[in-house]
């Protein structure tokens, strides 16, 4: 938290009448910042309908505050009968050589879409269906602009008697040292016709286009203690590091604040007590503070191996998804020394 700045009031990445989340950003082969996103339209609730109708969208920008404009659908609907067909969510961007890596989240069901007429709720048939489909998949492109090549199925799928039974989501890559990639996912387990809380897996492969294996048969950090999701992992001179989000509060001390692990090899991970890496109250450039409604999928972008800005997912509001108005990715740079 200490190398936060002020968050530029014109930053990051709106779109009017759409609900945005889930930034993720890379410099490009052009030299311009890109942002990858999710957006569904508004008439939708903002939760859950984003399970239903999310579409991943690329925007652009001269520098990395932004502001960033849409430019182009990335991964948009493809029909009920592929496995991201109907969703595709969490995007996470990341430079692989000469290659661009677009890790998601994709799902599918098998029902009539949802139309601007229609009322969608948590209940619904097709939101039930839909989360429980819910897969890491990647998709692969020689350049930032595309054409982005979709795997045919997904990369982690659900495991039968583990704790990614019910479903995969929230891709959070890492480049290893000899190349090799790293993946810490989030994951629920069915209990009964249900699922339980949510936890973190990780998983591996030899060459970006896999085949991923999960890594180890129990979650990262015992569900007892934690319950977190959103993270993003790095590589540094020591191990590896990662921030999440605490989803009650009970180790960072604030509820959906962020917390820090680290681990040596990046297979086992340690918490780091009562430590916090960001949190829900955004100090702006023109000296004014807000708690956000919600601050989300936590995404760093490094330049020249420093992280130098802090992407968020936010809303306004009091808290909670159904009592927002607005949605956007923002923006916050970092300081670069201590």
């Amino acid at each position: 938290m200490d190398r936060m700045l002020p968050a530029p009031l014109n930053g990051g990445f709106r779109m009017e009448d759409w609900w945005v989340w889930c930034g993720s950003a890379v410099r490009g082969e052009d030299g311009r910042f890109h942002l990858f996103a999710s957006r569904w339209p508004k008439w939708l609730p903002m939760h859950p309908g984003w399970l239903l109708r999310s579409e991943i969208v690329r925007a652009s920008a001269d520098n990395a505050e932004g502001p960033y404009t849409y430019q182009e659908t990335v991964l948009p609907a493809r029909g009920a009968e592929y496995w991201d067909g109907r969703s595709t969510h969490n995007p996470h961007i990341l430079r692989y050589g000469d290659k661009y890596l677009l890790y998601y989240m994709g799902s599918t069901h098998p029902f009539a879409e949802p139309q601007p007429n229609e009322t969608v709720e948590f209940d619904d048939y097709r939101v039930i269906a839909a989360r429980a489909n819910k897969r890491v998949g990647l998709a692969i492109a020689d350049s930032v602009f595309g054409p982005w090549i979709r795997m045919d199925a997904p990369i982690l799928p659900t495991r039968p008697g583990r704790f990614d039974s019910f479903l995969t989501s929230n891709p959070a890559p890492c480049i290893r040292e000899d190349g090799s990639l790293l993946l810490v996912y989030k994951a629920r387990k069915y209990e009964g016709n249900s699922y339980g809380q949510m936890t973190l897996g990780i998983a591996g492969s030899s060459k970006d286009e896999g085949p991923y294996r999960v890594i180890n048969n129990a979650p990262l950090f015992p569900p007892e203690r934690s319950h977190i999701e959103d993270p993003f992992i790095w590589r540094t001179t020591d191990g590896y590091q990662m921030i999440a989000k605490d989803m009650d509060g009970r180790i960072c001390g604030e509820k959906h604040g962020g917390i820090f692990a680290s681990s040596t090899d990046g297979t086992d991970w340690q918490l780091a007590d009562s430590t916090q890496s960001y949190s829900r109250r955004v100090l702006w450039e023109d000296g004014t503070e807000q708690w956000m409604g919600s601050f989300e999928r936590p995404f760093l972008l490094f330049q020249e191996g420093v992280p130098t800005h802090l992407f968020a997912a936010v809303a306004d509001g009091p808290g909670g998804f159904r009592n927002a108005k607005h949605t956007w990715n923002m923006v916050i740079p970092l300081r670069t020394t201590l």
